[in-house]
């Protein structure tokens, strides 16, 4: 499917921001987004079931696959040949299953929010992350803003992740057949996360890593001015 799109700057080469789960690409990213529509041209689209990109049966069962052929076929709608892709958590993980697939639409790759492999703890994980998706759903407040946010059901999509075992760990585990230029962003205080600072530049010479202080799952939230400098 084609995806609703933001496009800011003029830059000659493109840049892609994906944004995480429940976001959309006009509210993700705004404070990166605005830095670099100087240098540019600058897309924010909004993934299948997000914002505009609606979906009448949002499932997670091929999700991902899915979502890779929403962004090659939005690339393609605006003639974008090889663009820079940027990505935290949901935004990560699809663009991390792209460069597998579409390296060759690529010129880097940097993402955040990226658990590499699967802790001992994660079912304990899991349990605290479902708690905090269920209170969600009993507030009627946060329910109506995401029901205004998003033209498909969020509420669902909400429901399935707490219900299944979702996570693509086995597109986590093995980043080897990436050849693009990637950068994985870490937050000091998600130690999940930071495991990839590890396991990932073991795996393949082509990643580089940086962890960063003060930064939880949402590095670009908590550090937006070092992510910026980077």
């Amino acid at each position: 499917m084609l995806l609703h799109c933001t496009v800011t700057g003029s830059g000659q080469e493109s840049l892609i921001f994906l944004h995480s789960g429940l976001q959309t690409g006009n509210l993700d990213f705004a404070f990166q987004r605005e830095y670099f529509k100087r240098h540019y041209k600058v897309y924010a689209p909004d993934l299948r079931g997000h914002g505009k990109s609606y979906v009448k049966d949002l499932s997670l069962a091929k999700y991902f696959s899915d979502c890779v052929n929403d962004l090659l076929e939005t690339m393609d709608s605006y003639g974008i040949e090889k663009a820079h892709l940027i990505g935290c958590s949901l935004g990560g993980l699809i663009g991390l299953k792209f460069a597998k697939i579409h390296s060759d639409r690529l010129h880097s790759l940097i993402i955040s929010g990226i658990t590499s492999t699967r802790p001992d703890h994660w079912n304990a994980l899991q349990k605290k992350d479902a708690a905090h998706q269920a209170a969600l759903l009993l507030d009627e407040q946060a329910v109506h803003y995401f029901d205004q946010l998003h033209l498909s059901d969020s509420k669902k999509f909400l429901q399935e992740t707490t219900e299944t075992d979702w996570y693509p760990f086995e597109e986590t585990g093995d980043i080897r057949s990436i050849p693009c230029p990637a950068l994985l962003l870490v937050g000091e205080e998600k130690a999940q996360e930071v495991r990839g600072v590890i396991d990932y530049p073991e795996m393949n010479d082509h990643f580089h890593v940086a962890v960063l202080p003060f930064a939880g799952h949402l590095v670009h939230q908590d550090q937006p001015i070092s992510i910026r400098n980077l």
